[in-house]
C-alpha cells in the first residue's frame, strides 16, 4: 500500500516530476577518494533520477576554525558558516553521507553543525534530513549515524527514520559509481525515493506540514521554535 496516496502524474512513479524539490547532499569527508564522497555522489544521482535537483558538496568546501565562543563574540561566525547556511536554506531537504570516527561523528562535521547553529535563523529547524554512511567495516558506519542524529534532532531537523549504511564500502562501488551489489543498490534507491516522497508531502501538502517530528516533546508553537534555535 502506498504510504503517500496522493495524485501522481500519468506514467507512473518513474515519470513523476518532483520539481521544484531541491536537495542539498553533503559528504562529511573531505578526504581524496573517500567512500562517503562516492556514496554522496551516488545519492545525488538518484535524487536527480527521481526528478528533483541536487546540490552536491563536501565538508572541505566549508573550512571553519574550531568553534570558540570568544572568537564568535569578537569576530562573528566564519564566512564559510554563512555559505553553508545559505546552501541549506536553498534546499527543501538535506542528505549527509558521514564517516564514522570512533563510533561517533567526525569532528569537522560536528564543528560545522555547531557554527551554523549559531546563525539566525538557524537552517536545521524543520529540515527533512536523510543520513547515509559508508565504511570498510562490517557495520558500515552505522554507529556514527546514530550519534549524528542527536545534534540534528536537537536543532529541530526531521531526521528520516530509515538510515542507509554501506559495509565493506571499499569493495562496493563499480567503475560507473554504482553499487555492485544489485540488492543494496535497489535498497538505496528505494530509501532515497521514499525519503523524497516524504519531502514532497511535507512541501506540497499543507495538511501534513508540522505534523511529524522526530524528536520528543516538539510542538508547532513559537516556544519550541525558540528552544530549538537557542
Amino acid at each position: 500500500m502506498d504510504p503517500f496516496p496522493f495524485p501522481k502524474d500519468p506514467g507512473g512513479p518513474e515519470a513523476r516530476s518532483r520539481e521544484p524539490l531541491h536537495v542539498f547532499v553533503l559528504s562529511g569527508s573531505s578526504r581524496t577518494g573517500s567512500v562517503n564522497a562516492r556514496l554522496a555522489a551516488l545519492v545525488a544521482q538518484l535524487v536527480v533520477r527521481a526528478g528533483a535537483t541536487a546540490d552536491l558538496a563536501h565538508i572541505g568546501d566549508f573550512l571553519m576554525p574550531p568553534y570558540d565562543g570568544d572568537d564568535e563574540a569578537d569576530e562573528g561566525p566564519p564566512a564559510a558558516a554563512g555559505v553553508l547556511r545559505d546552501r541549506l536554506d536553498a534546499a527543501q531537504a538535506l542528505v549527509i553521507a558521514s564517516p564514522e570516527y570512533n563510533a561517533s561523528v567526525p569532528g569537522v562535521l560536528k564543528n560545522a553543525v555547531d557554527w551554523v547553529s549559531r546563525l539566525r535563523p538557524q537552517p536545521f529547524k524543520d529540515k527533512q534530513a536523510l543520513l547515509v554512511s559508508a565504511s570498510p567495516s562490517l557495520v558500515g558506519g552505522n554507529r556514527g549515524l546514530w550519534a549524528l542524529r542527536v545534534p540534528l534532532e536537537h536543532l529541530g531537523a526531521r531526521v528520516y527514520p530509515d538510515m542507509f549504511s554501506l559495509a565493506m564500502a571499499h569493495q562496493a562501488f563499480g567503475a560507473d559509481g554504482a553499487l555492485t551489489d544489485t540488492g543494496l543498490g535497489e535498497r538505496l534507491e528505494s530509501t532515497v525515493d521514499s525519503f523524497l516522497d516524504l519531502v514532497e508531502a511535507d512541501t506540497r501538502y499543507l495538511c501534513l506540514q508540522r505534523r511529524w517530528y522526530e524528536f520528543l516533546g516538539d510542538r508547532s508553537d513559537a516556544t519550541v521554535t525558540a528552544r530549538a534555535q537557542d
